[in-house]
């Protein structure tokens, strides 16, 4: 019960921090225009290299060793304070090799600065220990709270295209007062602390380790924006960005459960339970496959309405861009299974590093020419074939180890009932007008139709839904 309780909790706080966006966007397309959120856009992805570099694969790493530890209380202190001093140094070396990027860039460079404090930020956030010990509770609770802060201020001091610079400034500064407050819970878990014994440089290479894919990762996954604004205008990265933000929301529902399961299958694997850790892998992959199949197909069927509700006719560029965008939520899906659930807490890093790099190298090979071609929808179709070619090779990675037959089970009935659920989505959306209306009728139709399917179909989720419901109400 713990699992899907924590599961709750961090797809909540991964929503509410992507709603967030869903309620500030429409208001900011308004008054910043595709210019001003095309800056913010192209400044935070430069600012993003900075942090992946101070970070150095710590939230990854220091979940999975918090979750090895967690029940020896010395040793998750002396853990806790090595690897925190340790990013603390490597964050003030990234911000040093900021300021000499500063001294070379010519423009934007007061929202270079104001974006900078998420680097400052990236130094105290100490989320991955919490993850580790599985409170998910404290991170949630506490950052919705600066998180409405934040709202209330852009709605309070952004008013006009010349505020983009508060507008920064308010998100970075949210990220890291959000960080701050959660210290106070750590004296919860922590003794006293020799000063003396810390061996901080001991967990340098295998951070490093992780440090790696991290970087393919943040190829793929910022480097687009990046190109988009130097190859083609600031507003085509925007555009890119708009789309993927809404993506994102959409995914935040369906990779909550990687946060949640890679300390649980670490704690497994480190005990020997290794048939255990494959029956989460399991669990993990038909839950999520039948979660992405129908958001997947949801958006692609309403994006023309919902963009132009939602944006405004001045971003109709990005109904094409969501619309092929959409497909990765699958296949992110299916790979942050394979990779974060299981991979990583298994301690096969080799392979999730070759997958991840494959993943950027695919990126770079496709990016130039298609956004040569087509512009921001040219680095969307790049962005698909990259997420493809990280699922494909996991799942290779993966053979021997896994039976494929447990893996995909049930898949087709989830797929034919996304198929139909669209098909029923997509004919409504063209009768009804546009309105948010008819939009919400739209998407309950969707979700009604696709459950009753399932249902239909007697998919093993609706069983395995009922005894969860079930528990969870005599608990």
């Amino acid at each position: 019960m713990r699992v899907v309780k924590n599961y709750l909790y961090n797809a909540l706080y991964q929503i509410f921090i992507l709603l967030i966006p869903l309620v500030t966007t429409p208001y900011l397309a308004r008054v910043l225009g595709p210019s001003g959120v095309g800056i913010n856009s192209y400044t935070n992805s430069i600012i993003q290299y900075f942090i992946v570099l101070g970070s150095i694969g710590v939230d990854l790493y220091g979940n999975r060793q918090v979750a090895f530890v967690r029940n020896d209380k010395k040793k998750l202190t002396q853990t806790f304070y090595e690897i925190f001093f340790m990013r603390i140094i490597t964050v003030i070396l990234a911000y040093l090799v900021f300021l000499i990027f500063l001294e070379f860039s010519g423009q934007y460079r007061i929202y270079y600065l104001a974006q900078s404090i998420s680097l400052i930020a990236a130094a105290f956030d100490v989320s991955w220990f919490f993850m580790g010990v599985e409170n998910f509770h404290v991170t949630v609770i506490r950052n919705i709270v600066i998180k409405i802060v934040a709202l209330i201020s852009i709605f309070t001091f952004v008013k006009s295209y010349s505020d983009l610079g508060i507008y920064i400034l308010i998100l970075s500064l949210s990220l890291l007062l959000g960080n701050l407050t959660l210290f106070p819970s750590l004296k919860r878990y922590l003794s006293k602390v020799d000063w003396h014994h810390l061996k901080i440089w001991r967990h340098m290479l295998p951070s490093l380790v992780l440090f790696i894919p991290q970087v393919a990762m943040q190829i793929y996954g910022v480097l687009n924006k990046t190109m988009l604004g130097v190859m083609v205008s600031v507003q085509a990265s925007g555009y890119f960005d708009q789309s993927d933000k809404m993506v994102k929301m959409a995914l935040a529902i369906v990779t909550a459960t990687g946060t949640v399961m890679l300390p649980h299958v670490a704690s497994a694997f480190a005990k020997g339970r290794i048939e255990k850790t494959k029956d989460y892998l399991y669990q993990s992959f038909q839950f999520v496959s039948a979660i992405a199949i129908p958001i997947m197909f949801g958006l692609i069927a309403v994006t023309a309405k919902f963009v132009t509700l939602f944006f405004t006719k001045r971003f109709l560029a990005v109904i094409p861009i969501m619309i092929i965008e959409s497909v990765v939520i699958l296949l992110i899906a299916w790979s942050n299974v394979l990779g974060i659930q299981y991979l990583i807490p298994t301690k096969q890093m080799k392979k999730y590093t070759i997958s991840v790099i494959i993943g950027a190298v695919i990126n770079i090979l496709f990016n130039i020419p298609l956004i040569m071609k087509w512009g921001a929808i040219g680095a969307t179709i790049a962005t698909v074939l990259s997420e493809l070619s990280i699922t494909i090779y996991q799942l290779i990675a993966l053979r021997g180890q896994i039976q494929y037959h447990r893996l995909f089970l049930d898949w087709y009935k989830y797929l034919f009932s996304g198929l139909f659920m669209f098909e029923v989505v997509f004919e409504l959306d063209k009768i009804l007008p546009v309105t948010w209306k008819a939009l919400i009728i739209e998407v309950v139709v969707g979700m009604v139709v696709y459950v009753l399917l399932l249902i239909l179909f007697r998919a093993r989720i609706i069983e395995d839904a009922k005894k969860l419901i079930g528990n969870m109400l005599k608990s």
